[in-house]
């Protein structure tokens, strides 16, 4: 495998790694909070979801430094 294969390998692993963690500490978090708060649920739910957006772009940003260390 070239240095190239090994660069794109790691740009997407751990770029993946981050947003993968903020989601699942999002998400106990906000389970947590329903819990405590179950009449603020539709809101909590409203901000999960944004929130999840915004960690699922950045590994979408680390997929297309990937592809273009892959491909340029």
């Amino acid at each position: 495998m070239d240095l190239q294969g090994i660069a794109t390998a790691l740009a997407i692993g751990i770029g993946a790694i981050g947003p993968g963690i903020g989601i699942g500490m999002l998400a106990g978090k906000g389970l947590e909070a329903i819990g405590r708060n179950p009449e603020a649920a539709s809101e909590i739910r409203t901000n999960m979801i944004l929130t999840t957006a915004f960690c699922e772009a950045i590994a979408i940003y680390a997929l297309v430094v990937a592809l273009i260390i892959k491909f340029v």
